[in-house]
């Protein structure tokens, strides 16, 4: 992506398929950069398919994929032409580890070829990808089936992604690619490693283009360092504030928390702008910066414009089901949604923002813990044995415990993977009939969406991007290195 190509705006990868096919579409189509979320997409995939495929755009996007004969038999395995049987629950998929089988892989493979191929067809505009650092074990594969469908951009935070590059840089050439393994007890001189080989999955004469790379980040410092120590090269930086949706990183040194329970992030996790400037690579804010004054003062400050989420979750194209769109849109038009930075819900040890919204009944402490989704899992090495295990916090106690870890490290987690499907109306049937409860997240902008909807029951992400650049053509503020806004285009 050349300089006079680079968005003023870009679409957050936001959650479990909220971030879908749709609404990158409508961001991209419209010239800025949609992006659609790659997290979970291999189970969000093949829900789509037992529901029937409404539409019919997985098996569309299927026929176009460069490996027939795996397209062929996941539609085998998981298509329901009438979709599920009344009282049928999700067949679901195996749990990632360090090494999974071929069609494992290709699963994860297709799923993110399927969201980015549907994502980018019908027009000239850039896409990009977003992944967590964090959920390790899927992300090459994840990364090689975007790639195959021609993603332009790959965006990650959630963790340091300084292996990355590299990555990229190995599957553009079709060869196998490597990121350390995080285990924890794990000796530092006896690293372990994923592993990554698309010779395994036949699409290595497919022409693919080494995408760019955008790390996320919350500091000066990890800019600096990545810029520095990444495996290749980093093409920019989106500056997330505390204020940004989903997880966000935790405030530097001791944790402290509010009179509410929630983190104190204080002037030592200020970004210093200037450092970023002086980087010299484009820069993006995201975080509070979701409304036009906000994108004129990232402007000002030298950014090549903002990240934007939380607006662009509740357009007609997002991924949230409709009546959870109903239901907090007419929260906030009534002045009762909150927000509240939970430092226990999410397994990672991340703060996780959960949105209060009295209409819209969420995930509590009633569920009964169950991991059967697992992309949270953390891989640690058992002390008794040696052995590497998987442990999620939000897993039931005894397990956890008998994995390595302690019955503290479990009070307040939420499932997240499970309340992140449900929230886009794919919950899981349980055995009891009930179905799994949605766990919604929403940066802090969520209560100013009222100037959004302007009165509106609904709106488009069209109207989102008026909204954003309203004042934009007729910009004349002094700026600190910022290239004119012309040459950034819109």
């Amino acid at each position: 992506m050349t300089a006079a190509a680079f968005p003023l705006v870009i679409q957050g990868g936001m959650g479990i398929a909220v971030s879908n096919w749709r609404l990158a579409l409508a961001v991209s189509s419209a010239g800025q950069l949609g992006v659609v979320s790659g997290t979970a997409l291999d189970s969000v995939f093949i829900r789509r398919l037992q529901d029937g495929d409404p539409g019919g755009a997985m098996r569309h996007a299927l026929e176009h994929f460069p490996m027939p004969d795996v397209a062929g038999e996941l539609l085998a395995r998981y298509f329901r032409p009438e979709g599920r049987a009344p009282g049928e629950p999700y067949k679901a998929l195996s749990m990632y580890k360090q090494a999974v089988s071929s069609m494992r892989e290709q699963v994860t493979i297709a799923a993110n070829f399927v969201e980015v191929f549907l994502a980018k067809e019908g027009h000239t505009g850039k896409v990009g990808i977003n992944l967590l650092t964090k959920v390790q074990m899927p992300n090459l594969a994840s990364l090689y089936g975007a790639m195959l469908a021609g993603v332009d951009v790959v965006l990650m935070g959630a963790g340091i992604p300084r292996e990355i590059p590299g990555a990229l840089d190995a599957l553009a050439q079709h060869a196998p690619a490597t990121l350390r393994f995080d285990v924890a007890g794990q000796p530092s001189d006896e690293p372990l490693t994923l592993t990554f080989d698309p010779a395994r999955h036949g699409a290595t004469g497919t022409p693919v283009e080494r995408p760019q790379f955008y790390a996320i980040v919350s500091s000066h410092a990890l800019a600096t360092t990545l810029l520095r120590k990444a495996t290749g090269k980093v093409d920019g930086f989106v500056v997330e504030g505390a204020t940004a949706g989903g997880h966000n990183a935790p405030p530097r040194g001791a944790l402290k928390l509010n009179e509410l329970g929630e983190p104190i992030y204080g002037e030592r996790d200020d970004v210093d702008l200037s450092v970023m400037r002086d980087l010299g690579a484009p820069f993006w804010l995201a975080g509070g910066f979701g409304n036009p004054e906000g994108l004129l003062e990232a402007r000002r400050q030298g950014a090549a414009g903002v990240q934007v989420g939380t607006p662009f979750a509740y357009a007609d194209e997002s991924g949230l089901s409709a009546e959870v769109k109903r239901q907090v849109l007419g929260d906030v038009a009534a002045g009762r949604v909150g927000i509240f930075t939970d430092p226990r819900a999410s397994p990672t040890g991340f703060p996780f923002k959960v949105i209060k919204a009295p209409s819209l009944v969420q995930q509590d402490d009633s569920r009964v813990r169950l991991c059967d989704l697992g992309y949270l899992r953390e891989a640690a090495r058992r002390p008794e044995d040696g052995r590497v295990v998987y442990k999620c916090s939000s897993a039931p106690v005894d397990e956890y415990v008998n994995s390595g870890g302690t019955e503290e490290e479990t009070v307040g987690r939420r499932c997240l993977c499970n309340g992140l499907m449900a929230v886009i109306g794919l919950p899981q049937l349980r055995k009891d009939g009930s179905l799994e409860a949605p766990l919604l997240t929403s940066g802090d902008a969520v209560t100013q969406l009222a100037a959004v909807a302007k009165g509106r029951t609904s709106y488009t992400a069209h109207d989102v991007l008026e909204y954003l650049l309203a004042g934009v053509e007729s910009e004349s503020v002094t700026r600190v290195g910022a290239a004119p806004v012309e040459a950034l285009g819109g």
